[in-house]
């Protein structure tokens, strides 16, 4: 009798032994609880020294402290540098790491993660170091090469540079914005026209750009016609500026902070709320 009772019993409790399992892996998307890491320690960073094209001789590589522990993907976040990083790779590399993102991450200033819209993500940045002048066919180079190598979201490509680089930032959303959700182009030198300014509202491209109004290097106007343009086309997501009084050249620091937020978000939080 006691035998017949202890085998009910082990009966009756597999369900329940079965339910606990499937709780305790239990996540979101149905059975896959590494796609639900919250990253809280520094993103890594190292440097690549591998020729991705004619004017890439190599490029700084940030993931995820966890990225090799998970199987999800990951929003990608490319970085233009300026004028004065340019190298040819080698001992030259660790100029891109002079300002904005890349030092920031160099620094362990780079948060780990960033929530918006109650999701949290956490960025694969890629830095690519030009031997010329950029372009926005190395924007197209390096994500090319993001998407073959790495676990990108496709869906979640944005760009950011500075000087040089936020010119090239301006005309990748121009040429590739299909591929590109959001771009911050800072202090960016290149020519605005109503085609640019056509095309991006045409490829849904978000932009947030910055620029501050004494700088002798890039006039401040370059910014402000980008806006207009874009704005004039009446594009779903209405571009939008911030300008500083004073600072010279030297936007970027600012721009780029994760402390800088505008209606609770920094650049990097707003970015995240668009996608193709």
């Amino acid at each position: 009798m006691k035998t017949g009772i202890s085998k009910l019993l082990v009966i009756a409790l597999i369900p329940a032994m079965i339910t606990s399992c499937k709780k305790e892996d239990a996540s979101p998307d149905g059975g896959r609880p590494d796609l639900d890491i919250v990253e809280t320690a520094p993103p890594v960073q190292k440097a690549v020294h591998k020729k991705i094209s004619d004017n890439i001789p190599g490029f700084y590589q940030s993931l995820p402290a966890r990225y090799d522990s998970t199987s999800k993907k990951y929003p990608l976040l490319i970085f233009m540098h300026g004028m004065g990083e340019k190298g040819t790779g080698g001992d030259k590399l660790s100029l891109v790491l002079k300002n904005s993102v890349p030092k920031l991450i160099n620094e362990k200033k780079f948060p780990a993660s960033f929530k918006t819209n109650g999701q949290d993500f956490s960025f694969i940045v890629l830095s690519p170091q030009t031997i010329s002048n950029s372009s926005q066919e190395d924007v197209n180079v390096m994500i090319d090469y993001a998407v073959e190598n790495l676990r990108v979201d496709e869906s979640r490509v944005y760009v950011i540079g500075l000087s040089m680089g936020g010119g090239t930032t301006w005309n990748a959303a121009v040429k590739y914005g299909n591929r590109i959700a959001a771009v911050v182009p800072i202090c960016g030198a290149t020519n605005a026209t109503d085609a640019k300014g056509k095309s991006i509202a045409g490829n849904k491209v978000a932009v947030w750009a910055f620029h501050n109004a004494d700088d002798k290097t890039v006039d401040v106007s370059v910014t402000q016609d980008f806006i207009s343009f874009i704005n004039g086309q009446s594009p779903v997501v209405a571009a939008k500026s911030t300008v500083w009084a004073t600072g010279g050249h030297d936007s970027w620091t600012k721009a780029s902070a994760p402390s800088l937020k505008e209606n609770g978000m920094n650049v990097y939080e707003w970015m995240l709320q668009f996608k193709k």
